[in-house]
């Protein structure tokens, strides 16, 4: 039995977290079944076992008869071969199960975050998402694993109940009456342990965020002198945590001490009550020796019924995440019946701001405030809805897939991933080895890639962790001309780079995007320069247009504004 993740996971069931977790059973019913079966038959074959313990005690040592001592230990021989079986088999389904329920987990998170694209971390806490790829996994898998133990622990005190109640009532009404007595006191520290993992889980998810939102911004937080305002607040949240973390622990701590003094002191009595049955000879001393094997049986499916509702407890919780992220829409949603869009480049307009991009031109955008210049930029990539039109088509009635492939807008929140650097600037294996060195080219980032080890198949790290902010900026700009979109739009691609490095860049884009639209969002006066027309911005709307050097002379603000960057 070999695992892997299903390639399509299925549409997930998020109604509810109960739900869910019933929608992740069924996803393989043969194995999931089989393991409740199995799980069955494990238990139940050792709940036999001191059955026939006493029957052999009873006929063949009480009685001295050979044959029945050799028949029932063949019996119990039997029982133990399949114990061991069930067990073993069980126990590969249940990890089976296990590890499909996490990673298709996995799977319809990524699934759902890709739906909701630019709209995710508006939308949701960066933590959240963390917290489910990490913990909640866990949880939810396991709570999917425990069902083929409960069952078979449920299966399993059912047995031993009839046998004792056909050996003695009473010893058997002590079971039939008590283990529901057990579960109902376990329940009450349950409940109370529910509520605060909940709390616990969402404010791990709000740190976990707020440690992210640090980290990305701890240039500029240091810059402005605000590094020990939110160090504290960071230190205050995570004491908060610590605090919820030890409450936890203590509803925890209580629920394991009950699993283990609530099944050893019903044993204890069921014990203590068989013994004097037997001293008053109400029950046989085979039936006795079996009733102390129960005794010592019982404590593992009583155990198991604890730990199934523990776990399954952490594990609606867990769900309970999943689905609230699932239940998620994207901001923008495609059209009942998307409109076809001209081929080839066409004009594309932002009404609002009344920026009409020329097909074929590079176009420089400068604005007075970068909010508004990246606003304009969202509207045209229609990451929000806006009266945005391409050939004369509003991008609105237009399929999302579309727009995404006709319209690339790169900024500088766009990240780098782990793999090889050439599949990192050419995710779509698209593009032959001329066309990336020629990216690479036009961004100054030849140097880059000349100081790797392996040049193009070296190994990125985790978030480009290893190039200077800099140099990710220019990998970045490199992979967008390598996509080589009919429309791209960039959002200050030269912020975090020297002068020269800038000088270079400004003299080799156009020629990079010759007959391509392009856009670039800036206020660099070295690439304004080098641009086929310049639009200035103001209050979030177009107030002049041409060259830069006739801007410069004749509009004092867009001088101002481009004077502002050469000062810094």
């Amino acid at each position: 039995m070999r695992f892997s993740p299903a390639g399509d996971p299925g549409t997930p069931d998020d109604r509810s977290a109960t739900r869910y977790l019933v929608w992740l059973a069924g996803r393989h019913p043969l194995i999931f079944s089989a393991g409740i079966v199995l799980g069955i038959v494990w238990t139940v074959a050792q709940a036999l076992m001191p059955a026939a313990v006493g029957r052999a005690v009873d006929a063949g040592l009480a009685h001295r008869d050979p044959d029945a001592l050799m028949g029932w230990g063949l019996a119990l021989l039997g029982l133990g071969v399949l114990q061991a079986v069930a067990g073993m088999l069980r126990h590969r389904c249940a990890v089976h199960n296990w590890l499909a329920a996490a990673y298709r987990t996995v799977q319809v998170t990524v699934d759902a975050a890709n739906r909701l694209g630019a709209a995710l971390p508006r939308r949701v806490a960066a933590g959240e998402v963390v917290s489910i790829g990490t913990a909640d996994i866990e949880h939810i898998g396991s709570a999917i694993d425990i069902t083929a133990r409960g069952a078979g622990a449920i299966v399993a005190i059912v047995t031993v109940a009839v046998i004792l109640l056909d050996a003695s009532v009473p010893l058997g009404l002590v079971v039939v009456l008590g283990v529901p007595l057990l579960m109902s006191v376990v329940a009450l520290l349950i409940r109370p342990l529910h509520r605060q993992q909940q709390a616990y889980r969402d404010q791990e998810g709000r740190l976990t965020a707020r440690a992210g939102d640090i980290v990305s911004g701890l240039r500029v937080v240091r810059g402005v002198g605000g590094e020990p305002v939110l160090s504290a607040r960071y230190r205050a949240q995570s004491q908060a945590l610590r605090t919820d973390g030890v409450r936890v622990a203590r509803v925890e701590s209580l629920l394991e001490a009950a699993q283990v003094l609530l099944p050893g002191a019903f044993l204890v009595l069921v014990t203590w009550l068989g013994a004097r049955f037997a001293l008053r000879g109400e029950i046989s001393a085979g039936q006795l020796v079996a009733f102390y094997g129960y005794t010592a049986f019982l404590v593992n499916p009583l155990r198991n019924l604890t730990e199934a509702a523990d776990k399954l407890t952490r594990g609606h919780v867990a769900a309970r995440r999943v689905v609230r992220l699932l239940q998620l829409t994207p901001g923008l949603v495609d059209p009942a019946r998307p409109v076809p869009l001209p081929a080839g480049p066409g004009e594309l307009v932002d009404v609002e701001s009344g920026l009409v991009l020329s097909p074929g031109r590079f176009t420089a955008l400068a604005a007075t405030a970068p909010e508004e210049a990246a606003a304009i930029a969202d509207r045209l990539g229609r990451y929000v809805d806006a009266d945005v039109t391409l050939h004369g088509v509003p991008l609105r009635d237009v399929a999302l897939a579309t727009v995404r492939e006709r319209i690339l807008v790169a900024d500088n929140d766009a990240q780098l991933f782990t793999g090889p650097l050439r599949m990192e600037l050419d995710p779509h294996d698209a593009a032959d080895r001329a066309t990336v060195e020629a990216a690479l080219v036009a961004a100054s980032a030849i140097d880059i890639v000349d100081a790797l080890p392996d040049g193009l198949d070296s190994r990125v790290a985790e978030r480009g962790r290893e190039f200077s902010g800099g140099q990710r900026q220019r990998l970045r700009l490199a992979r967008a001309l390598v996509a080589d979109p009919e429309t791209l739009v960039l959002v200050e691609p030269t912020s975090a780079v020297d002068a020269h490095t800038e000088a270079r860049i400004a003299d080799r884009l156009g020629a990079a995007r010759r007959g391509r639209t392009t856009l670039v969002c800036t206020t660099s006066p070295l690439v304004l320069s080098r641009a086929d027309q310049v639009v200035f911005v103001e209050d979030g709307k177009v107030v002049a247009e041409g060259p830069h050097d006739e801007l410069l002379a004749a509009e004092p603000r867009y001088a101002a504004t481009v004077s502002r960057e050469e000062d810094r």
